[in-house]
Formats: C-alpha cells, sequence, structure tokens
C-alpha cells in the first residue's frame, strides 16, 4: 500500500460557512484582520476530519486582494498571524499535523495572462519571511504558467524546507493534461523535478481532469527516474473560464458531495496520488470522508 497523506480542504469557503466576515476583495484575508478566531477554528475542523496537513490562511494575503496600500501598510503582519495560527492548532492536534505557508498567485487566480514576474518577486518574498518561522514546508498554489512557477522558485530556492509546486489546470478534458496557460503539464513537470520539488500537486480544478494530469505526471516521472510525490486537491466548482475575474463575484458552486469526491479520490490513489485533500468548496465532511478511507487502507 502507498502512503497517504491527507491534505486540508478549502479555507475561503469554510471561513464563509461558519460565519466569518468575508466579502470580495478581501475574501479570506477579512477574517485575519478582523476575527482571526474564526481563522484557528476553520483549521481545527479540518484537523478534527483528519488532515494531516494544513495550509496557512495567506492566500489572499497579496495586493490584489488587499490592495496595495494595505498590503504595503500590513501584507507582511497579516501573512505572519496566518502562519502563527496555523501552526498554534496544528501543535495542538490529537495527531500529528505539519504546516504548509501558502504562496498564492500574486495577480489573481486563474489569470496567467495577468502575470508579471519582476513585480511578483517582491510579493512573493514577503510571504516568505513572514511566514518562515512558522511553517513545515511552502505549498506554492494554483500555478498557472510555467513562468510563474519558475519566478516563485526564485525565491523559494534558498528555503531548507520542502516545496509543494500545485498547478491549477484547464477545466476542459483531453488526451493530455494543460496549465491554465495551454502548456503541458509534462513540461510543468520536468521544470519541477529540474528544481527539485519535494512534490508536485494539482489544485484548484475541476476534478475530472485530474486523472490524466496524473497520467503525464507519472509518465515523466518515471522517464526521469524521479520519486517525488503527486498530490491533488480539487475544487468544488463549476468549469473555470479563462476570462475568470477572481473579485468580480463568487464562483458558482457545484453539488459534489462527500461520497462523489470520494470516488475520484480513490481512482487518483490507484493512479499514484499520494497527498489527496480539497480546494475551494471541498470542506471538513469531504476531508471526513477521504480521512475514515485512508483507515481501511491501514486495516488493509
Amino acid at each position: 500500500m502507498n502512503r497517504l497523506t491527507i491534505l486540508d480542504g478549502g479555507m475561503g469557503r469554510e471561513l464563509k460557512e461558519i460565519g466569518a466576515p468575508f466579502s470580495q476583495p478581501l475574501w479570506s484575508a477579512q477574517a485575519l484582520i478582523e476575527a482571526p478566531q474564526f481563522v484557528t477554528q476553520a483549521h481545527q475542523h479540518f484537523i478534527d476530519a483528519g488532515a494531516e496537513l494544513i495550509i496557512t490562511n495567506s492566500y489572499a494575503c497579496v495586493p490584489f486582494h488587499l490592495g496595495e496600500q494595505l498590503f504595503s501598510e500590513q501584507g507582511f503582519e497579516l501573512a505572519e498571524l496566518s502562519g502563527k495560527l496555523a501552526q498554534s492548532v496544528a501543535q495542538s492536534a490529537n495527531h500529528t499535523v505539519a504546516v504548509a505557508g501558502a504562496i498564492p498567485p500574486p495577480f489573481g487566480s486563474y489569470r496567467p495572462d495577468l502575470f508579471k514576474a519582476e513585480q511578483a518577486k517582491p510579493i512573493v518574498q514577503t510571504l516568505y519571511d513572514a511566514q518562515a518561522p512558522y511553517v513545515d514546508l511552502w505549498m506554492v498554489e494554483t500555478l498557472c504558467s510555467l513562468e510563474e512557477f519558475s519566478a516563485i522558485h526564485d525565491v523559494l530556492k534558498e528555503s531548507d524546507k520542502p516545496c509543494y509546486y500545485a498547478f491549477s489546470l484547464s477545466d476542459e478534458t483531453g488526451s493530455a493534461a494543460t496549465l491554465r496557460s495551454g502548456q503541458a503539464v509534462t513540461d510543468a513537470i520536468k521544470l519541477a523535478v529540474q528544481s527539485n520539488a519535494a512534490a508536485v500537486l494539482f489544485n484548484c480544478s475541476v476534478p475530472e481532469v485530474m486523472e490524466q494530469a496524473i497520467k503525464d505526471a507519472k509518465q515523466v516521472l518515471i522517464e526521469l527516474s524521479s520519486t517525488i510525490e503527486i498530490g491533488i486537491y480539487a475544487n468544488n466548482f463549476a468549469p473555470i473560464s479563462s476570462k475568470h475575474e477572481a473579485n468580480d463575484t463568487l464562483q458558482c458552486m457545484r453539488e459534489l458531495s462527500p461520497a462523489d469526491y470520494l470516488v475520484y479520490a480513490k481512482r487518483w490513489y490507484q493512479l499514484g496520488a499520494t497527498i489527496i485533500g480539497g480546494c475551494c468548496g471541498i470542506g471538513p465532511k469531504h476531508i471526513k470522508a477521504l480521512s475514515d478511507w485512508k483507515l481501511t487502507l491501514t486495516e488493509q
């Protein structure tokens, strides 16, 4: 049996679900600013559900969500707080829980066309410096292009902590998986291996496109004799268009039950994914289903 790590679920939607202050454009950062106890509560819900790896609530600690002035004034402190809160909850857990420091898209999710490498680096550096004392590893989230990967890796390559890179996929199924930029997943995996990534993941895309991404990734890893892990944390959204405006409206949800999500997860594990959790709209009940299933694996 392959090892399996249960990742947490989507922080933003869980904050909204439990009644935290939550509005655009601040999104999940609003709770850090106004009511950080809700962030602690959300982390706790995922840990109680069985998560063994939680991601800090720093996804919205960027100028895209905070605005330039608030990021300049409080970006470091808010990202630092996200690390402190996650570390505190993890250290109090009844089972071993690792903390991943989130490095989000600096210029908004799902829009590789808006990425600016040189402007991104100081933003990433701020998030890195703020969270480094409190995290066990790094999770670079929702990478949509090879250019994004390279720019962020330039900052993280100085870290002595494991670096996990999570790529967001086009929500259209096909014979080969692609990033939202249209670039091939196989090229992304090659770049990650060359950069000494500890794991490659696919996140914030519909579950239907994950299987092909795992297959493509496995092919490259076999060719390169690499043993880095593959992870999946899909969202519970309807497919996202290439012109998505992340701060305009909340993305439309679908009805994907914990049992539905588990069907996908079992297939991902069978194909070689060893880190499985959820992204936007995947809540503690979904993570509990994954955790309960993992128990059945260990009993076999």
